[in-house]
């Protein structure tokens, strides 16, 4: 693609869409269902994921145009550098990375959640109990082994784990349509209108709002495009519309799910489900529509297969990230290697680790990960929405292969909606759901052992800290 990029382009137009769309849709859906629709109702849920598609569409739309103006591994670190500086790439980074990791991580702890649904007795070998879950044997060596699995397949190369992530995607693809095609020949629409909105905890606004926090979570994984430009073989343009195609895709999927669950069982089946042991609301509502607990346990195995395209991916994200960090020497110069295979070795192993340890502690403690990852997240969606606008006023002739039309209302609207989500998470009020001081130890935790990094590097490095090369763009690919 560049002429002085050093990885190899070897993944076209199917896998950065099958990428990026796995990572979206995931396991959500068969997992955090219930909660949503006994926390907002029917109409609740749809309005909070058209509150949180919309923001996710309008910073879609800024990470299209800058993804193919400077396709080079890093993403948003290569954004934020150009328009502010070593100072704001560091952070935007550092942001991104901990919405990356810490959501691989939890993957680790949420997939022997979703394998006791198919094998009841798979718990074996009771250890201890850590924030009101227990720990098992069988659990912990149940998420190392796949933990160490995918970070093998990560090694092997992209195009090894684009390969898995088609195969794994079409497998939830067919899940997720029998669902919604059943329960749109057994439901009913009584069911709807019985839980159109619900407000379950304060205000109906508030409940809206709370689902709305969730989505971020829910959308992470368009931006593992960016993250992996230099290694795609595709025209720059159409790289900016297949990410918005995948955004576009993961929204109708979850509005979709909310319905068909909705329409097929009654608010109070949806609550005595949520509240039974394993609580998958989607996995019973399967069950319900083709009247077989069969159908149930083919859906989870739609919910498996989401959780390793989740992992997956963000074990790309994440370690492209690291690495770009690495290699502008804004983190210890190990993690900005390639290995022989072509991929950052060093970042993909360190991720596999906490990946590895992250079954030690369980579900209890890693959810309050999930909310610091999703407030990770918008932070960087936010900073990349400025220095969006920052280009578009500082370099108006920079070469941009896709470019958005009515390109500074479109910024300035994706930095109200990144900065709006932003506050929901920071500043408790009767619309928001702010983190907890549980994640808020989390988010600390992260920004001291940035500021050690940050500080530790520029001392170490001097003059090459947060040097970044822009590279050219590959004229056969504009």
């Amino acid at each position: 693609m560049e002429q002085n990029s050093k990885f190899d382009k070897v993944m076209g137009s199917w896998d950065i869409l099958v990428i990026a769309f796995g990572a979206m849709i995931g396991w959500g859906w068969v997992v955090n269902s219930g909660d949503w629709i006994t926390t907002a109702g029917f109409m609740g849920s749809i309005l909070a994921f058209l509150i949180g598609g919309a923001m996710v569409i309008f910073v879609g739309f800024t990470y299209a145009e800058l993804t193919s103006a400077m396709p080079q591994t890093g993403g948003e670190h290569i954004f934020a550098y150009r328009a502010m500086g070593p100072a704001g790439s560091f952070v935007c980074t550092w942001a991104i990375i901990l919405g990356y990791v810490a959501t691989a991580a939890f993957e680790a702890a949420a997939l022997p959640t979703v394998v006791t649904y198919v094998f009841p007795g798979f718990n074996q070998g009771y250890l201890y109990t850590i924030a009101g879950r227990d720990i098992y044997v069988t659990t912990i060596i149940l998420g190392v082994a796949v933990s160490i699995l995918i970070t093998c397949i990560n090694l092997a190369g992209s195009k090894t784990a684009a390969i898995l992530q088609s195969v794994l995607t079409a497998i939830i693809a067919i899940a997720g349509i029998l669902l919604i095609a059943a329960s749109v020949l057994q439901g009913d629409s009584a069911n709807i209108t019985g839980q159109f909105f619900v407000a379950g905890e304060g205000s109906l606004a508030k409940s809206i709002f709370k689902v709305a926090c969730m989505t971020p979570f829910l959308f992470i994984g368009f931006n593992v495009i960016p993250q992996a430009a230099e290694e795609v073989n595709v025209p720059y343009k159409k790289i900016g519309m297949i990410m918005l195609f995948s955004i576009v895709l993961a929204i109708a999927w979850y509005l979709l799910i909310v319905f068909a669950i909705c329409y097929a069982m009654p608010q109070s089946a949806i609550v005595e489900e949520l509240n039974a042991q394993n609580g998958l609301v989607t996995a019973e509502c399967m069950v319900r529509v083709f009247h077989s607990e069969l159908m149930g346990k083919v859906l989870i195995v739609g919910g498996l297969c989401g959780i390793i395209t989740s992992w997956n991916s963000f074990l790309m994200g994440g370690s492209r990230a690291l690495y770009s960090m690495g290699e502008s020497r804004m983190l210890p110069e190990i993690f900005g290697r390639l290995g022989k295979n072509k991929t950052p070795s060093a970042a993909i192993i360190l991720c596999g680790l906490l990946c590895c340890i992250a079954p030690f502690f369980g579900r209890g403690v890693l959810v309050w990960l999930v909310d610091a990852a999703s407030f990770g997240c918008v932070v960087a969606y936010f900073m990349v929405s400025i220095a969006f606008c920052i280009l578009r006023k500082k370099e108006p002739e920079m070469v941009r292969p896709y470019k958005v039309k009515c390109g500074m209302l479109v910024g300035v609207l994706a930095v109200i909606l990144a900065g709006f989500m932003t506050f929901l998470y920071v500043i408790p009020s009767p619309v928001s759901s702010a983190l907890l001081w549980q994640e808020w130890i989390v988010v600390g935790t992260w920004i001291l052992l940035g500021l050690i990094f940050y500080f530790f590097s520029k001392k170490k490095y001097g003059a090459e800290f947060g040097r970044v090369e822009i590279l050219e763009l590959d004229e056969s690919l504009k």
